[in-house]
Order: structure tokens, then sequence, then C-alpha cells
């Protein structure tokens, strides 16, 4: 059972990772992995070391309690079968819960975009120096992440270059670089990355904890490529002519201001919101997109349903990517069988026997979440190590939210941002490995070698 359910998901994350060659979305064979494992879980026969686990153990005496006090008898069979059934549950709330978050992230962030709430911050960009443009918009970028994500980041930005950047090949290289500014940006906020996201949902850190132990980090690992740039970048960038006074006239016209505020808010106030009623972040996130509709629909009040149908709720609900919540489901369905069966469990001590330090263990996630998306890696990370052994906020979590956000940038498909920007700007994947890769890779090691030496300082 356990070979056959690895070589199920080693060939379903080949099917993931080869998305672009074989040209079938990622959703489709990460739903087949996720589905196929807990079919072969449930029908599959487990080795004996599987019955003496503590948690099966404890349901099957509980169970045969239950069917003992109703004068019913119940069969070894049945026990695996409703205990697979459990499990699944068990894994189906957590999943959920990450997915309505990620869902209600979206609907607020694509309403902001439709109000054209994002161009409030970017008409007001002027410079034309090409070293000034490169820092102002990496810096907007990294900060913009933490708020938002970094795959909406990246597309909000790259849709802003090419209002600021009118030759092609000088935007195609800052769109590089805010692949490495969004990436960095979304590490340390609890919903600036999805995988940043999944340890905070999960319980693995905390807002207040995340974001003052890798701010600084995360920050060097954007500083230190802007500033080896800064001695090589001169002159100016070529711009296409821009009417700032009808942008601003648009501004009102739409209650972009209103929206972006509102919005930008409700995003804020998740994390804030789940400190002091302790309600999981999906209800957070939930409470304030309830907020941003009500708020969506009293700017357009005095139209019609008509009119107002391109700025509404629902709207945006059809604009979301809906295959990206089918693929996090796939692939979080597929981790989950694969740590009810123990088998990632197994795979912690195999790597702790061979590897050793669990430092080098965590920065090799990062460099392998440049080729193999970071979803999966970080899921399975979560279902390798427990929170008995490494309790919420330790060490472990934290390095691992850093290098998962950020190694994603050394290739152009390690993440979602590039993957997006690699699309919007036609950059190829050669391109990026010769004239961005080793700036990201040196940005990510800086970070790492941050980190580490904060955390020995500050921890004796």
């Amino acid at each position: 059972m356990y070979t056959l359910m690895v070589i199920v998901f080693i060939l379903g994350y080949a099917a993931i990772v080869f998305e672009h060659p074989l040209k079938i979305n990622k959703a489709a064979p990460a739903l087949l992995t996720g589905v196929l494992l807990w079919t072969v879980f449930i029908l599959g026969t487990p080795n004996a070391d599987f019955f003496e686990y503590e948690g099966f153990k404890e349901f099957s005496v509980e169970a045969r309690e239950l069917a003992s006090s109703i004068g019913q008898s119940i069969t070894d069979h049945e026990i695996y079968s409703e205990y697979v059934g459990e499990q699944l549950a068990h894994h189906l709330s957590e999943i959920a819960e990450i997915l309505f978050f990620l869902m209600g992230a979206m609907t607020i962030v694509e309403l902001i975009d439709i109000h054209q709430g994002f161009k409030v911050i970017t008409n007001r960009i002027k410079t034309r120096s090409s070293r000034k443009l490169i820092w102002v918009m990496s810096l907007l970028a990294f900060f913009m992440s933490a708020i938002l994500d970094n795959l909406t980041t990246s597309i909000v930005m790259v849709s802003l270059l090419r209002k600021l950047v009118h030759n092609p090949s000088q935007r195609r290289f800052f769109a590089g670089i805010l692949i490495i500014a969004a990436n960095a940006g979304g590490a340390w906020s609890p919903i600036g990355d999805v995988t940043t996201t999944m340890l905070w949902i999960g319980g693995q850190v905390t807002t207040g904890n995340i974001i003052l132990q890798l701010i600084i980090p995360s920050m060097v690992c954007l500083l230190v490529p802007l500033l080896i740039l800064s001695f090589q970048m001169k002159g100016e960038v070529e711009r296409a002519e821009y009417d700032y006074k009808q942008a601003e006239d648009m501004e009102r016209f739409k209650g972009s201001r209103r929206m972006l505020a509102v919005g930008v808010g409700g995003l804020v106030f998740v994390p804030i919101f789940k400190t002091f009623t302790h309600l999981p972040p999906y209800m957070g996130m939930l409470l304030s997109l309830g907020v941003v509709w009500i708020t969506s629909e009293l700017i357009h009040i005095d139209k019609t349903e008509e009119e107002k149908k391109p700025y509404s709720a629902i709207h945006a609900l059809e604009k979301i990517d809906t295959a990206s919540v089918l693929f996090f489901f796939g692939i979080l369905a597929a981790i989950g069988a694969l740590q009810a069966t123990h088998v990632l469990e197994g795979l912690a001590l195999w790597m702790n026997d061979t590897i050793g330090n669990l430092d080098a263990i965590v920065l090799s996630i990062g460099v392998a979440s440049a080729i193999i998306d970071n979803v999966p890696l970080v899921a399975a990370a979560m279902g390798m190590y427990d929170l008995i052994q490494f309790p919420t906020d330790a060490k472990l979590w934290e390095f691992l939210a850093y290098c998962a956000g950020t190694g994603g940038s050394i290739l152009i498909i390690g993440s979602a941002a590039g993957v997006a920007v690699m699309g919007m700007e036609k950059i190829d994947f050669v391109w990026y490995l010769k004239k961005i890769s080793l700036l990201a890779l040196v940005g990510y090691l800086a970070g790492a070698g941050a980190y580490l030496g904060i955390y020995y300082l500050t921890h004796g």
C-alpha cells in the first residue's frame, strides 16, 4: 500500500511540475492525486506497524466499546474503514479553513482591483530614473505583498510597469526583480504568501512573532540584490505619455480611494480579529469580505443593476482563480493522506538520519521550492514535524516560512508570482536564469544567513 501511494504521489507531483510542457492545468493532476491516495488508503492493506500507532489503537478501542454498548459487533475491516473516514473528515476541516480564507482574500483583492483602487498608489509614481524606479517599485511590491499576497502584487505591479516603462527589454528586467520583491514581502506576513498562511492557520506561527522574526531577513533578501543593481543600473527608462489629471478624475468617479482603504483595512484586520477572538482566520477574512461587499454596493447605490454589475462582488467572485483553489484542495488532500498513513513521519526520520542538521534540511526545502511548488513542500513539512516536538513559533517553522516563501524566486517557475509574470511579460526561462537567478540566490542566502545570525545571537 505504501509503495503504491508513494508512486501515485510522485507521478502526480511530476504532472504538476511539468504543467507547461504537458499543457495540463496543475489543478487536474492535483485533484486526481488527492483522491487516488485516499482511495488507495481505504482499499489497501497497511502493515502491522500501522495498527500499533496510538491513534489507531485508541480509535479501535472506542469503536468496539460503542458497538458493544448497543449490542452489536464490529469487524476489523469496519473499524479500519471508519478510521480512514474519520481521518479524511479531520483533514478536510483543516483544508476547508485554508480554502475559505484564500477565496475570501481573492475576492477582496478583485473588488479593489475592479474599482481600480491600486491605481491610487501607482498613479503617484513619476520618476524616470531607472535606479530610483527599481527601488521604488521593489519596496512598494515588498510591502504590498505583505498586505495582499505575492501573486496579486506581482500582477498589479506588472500592470503598472506597462504604464511606467515603455521599452519591453527594460520592463522585462524590472519584472524579474519584482518577483524577488513580491516573494520576499509575502514571506514575513501571515497573509502575504500561501505557505506562511498555511503555517499561520495550522498554528505553527503567530502573527506578531512571524512579522518580528522574518521582516529583517526578508528585507535583506530584497536589499542585497537591489544594492548590487544600484552599482550596475544607470540612465532613464523610456516612458509612455500618461494623463495624471484624467487618472485622478477616474479615482473619484469609481470610488477607488474608498475601496482601497476599506479593502486593505479589511485584510489587515484579519490577524487582529484572530488575536482578540481566537476564532479561525477564515472567519475574520469572511467578516472583512462582508464589509467590503457592502461598501461596494453603497458606492454604486444610485446605479441600475446592469451598471453596478461590473463593480459587484458577484462579478469579483466570477473572476477569482478557482483552478488555484482546486489545486490547493488536491495537493493538501494528498499530503493529508500521506500524513494519516505516517509516510511523512518516516520521511522526516530518514531526512534526520541522512542530512542530520535541521537548518540544512529547511534550507534545502527552500532551494527545492524553486523547482517544485512550495505549497506541497510546506504541507509535507507540516506533516513531517509535529507541534509537540516543535511547538508554535519554534525556529523550524519561522525558518521554513522564510525559505519556502523566498526560495521560489531562484527560478521563474518556482513561485506563483514568477509564473504569473512569466505569462504576462513573456519572459523566457533561460533569460531569467541568466539575468535574475543569481541575484535571487544571493538574496535568498543572505536573508537565510541574517535569520540564523539573529536567531543565534538572541537565543544564545
